[in-house]
């Protein structure tokens, strides 16, 4: 019990939440008496229980290197999709960089008493290595990763997720105006939460995820899903229902969408809407990905999106929309 009460913090409440950031940070402790604004997680008695969805993981450091981990924050999502948030002080046994303080206001007088990474890790395996984990950027697999080669343990093998190409996916409006940071996707979103604390910004990046999957109409499963190399997509040609709304409209497909082609196809087909390899002057709509619509991550537009601008700047009604939209659009039909 000794460990269990030294990794919880069992009597011992770090003192860092009473004290005032420097230099224009405003650490977690200057907000502790905004109620209303922050809910109160406290410090968990014991690391959650039970199956999740997925689990959102960060990690604060107490300098530069990656492997100086002084805090391990959990996001744990329920079926219901409540968050569970957990958080824990790890005694990274190495100095602290001031400006790390400031910005999370972790120091050593608050780590002293606190477990080191191995002794935490081995704790919190039995719950990660049954999860998806969301990390926001690839930082906290590496520190993960290189805490564990300090120790001189074998990394984990876990599964991990980027929250941050789920947000890209999303939000590709976001490239070029604030980015896809938490910081950005705080305003953007007007998610509630303190950043620099791990427990809440594994909250943040849990959150994000919640909100891509309610933009995209996708689950958290399929948003983690590798999307096909363009030459990788099969052509597909399909005839609608005649009796569908959409009787009479050709649909042609372009750009990687969160779903597969196939499940694509049977939507708009449902519909009514035939579906075509190519772009001609049959063609009554094309389908783009939501990322390529706008952000075609530094490769040009598909021959067919440049055919389908052609035949529009030349008068010919078709419509180009994203995959969101054309997902709303067969939703409005009923056959979603």
């Amino acid at each position: 019990m000794a460990l269990l009460d030294r990794i919880f913090g069992r009597g011992h409440e770090p003192q860092r939440r009473d004290q005032q950031g420097a230099d224009g940070f405003e650490p977690l402790p200057s907000r502790r008496g905004n109620a209303a604004a922050r809910p109160d997680f406290g410090h968990a008695e014991q690391v959650p229980e039970g199956r999740f969805r997925f689990i959102a993981l960060d990690v604060e450091t107490a300098c530069s290197d990656a492997a100086s981990i002084c805090q391990i924050g959990l996001a744990c999502v329920q079926p219901d999709d409540q968050i569970q948030t957990f958080s824990m002080l790890i005694n990274p046994r190495t100095r602290f960089n001031p400006f790390n303080i400031r910005l999370h206001g972790i120091g050593p007088d608050h780590v002293a008493q606190a477990p080191c990474f191995a002794e935490a890790i081995g704790v919190l395996l039995p719950l990660l290595t049954r999860h998806n984990l969301v990390q926001h950027s690839n930082f906290d697999k590496r520190a993960v990763h290189a805490a564990c080669l300090s120790c001189g343990i074998d990394a984990p093998d876990l599964r991990w997720s980027d929250s941050v190409m789920i947000a890209r996916r999303a939000w590709p409006e976001l490239k070029g105006n604030g980015g896809h940071g938490l910081a950005n996707l705080r305003r953007r979103l007007n998610l509630q939460f303190y950043h620099h604390d791990a427990g809440e910004d594994a909250r943040a990046a849990a959150m994000v995820v919640q909100h891509a999957e309610s933009r995209l109409g996708l689950s958290f499963e399929e948003l983690i899903k590798p999307v096909a190399k363009k030459s990788d997509l099969p052509a597909i040609t399909m005839k609608g229902i005649p009796t569908g709304p959409l009787a009479g409209s050709t649909l042609v497909f372009t750009g990687a969408l969160g779903m597969s082609r196939t499940e694509a196809a049977a939507l708009a087909v449902r519909a009514g809407m035939s579906v075509k390899a190519g772009v001609t002057r049959q063609t009554t709509h094309l389908v783009v990905g939501d990322q390529d619509l706008t952000d075609p991550a530094g490769h040009a537009q598909s021959s067919k999106h440049r055919r389908a601008e052609d035949m529009q700047a030349a008068g010919h009604p078709i419509r180009i929309i994203g995959e969101s939209d054309f997902r709303r659009l067969v939703a409005d039909c009923g056959t979603a």
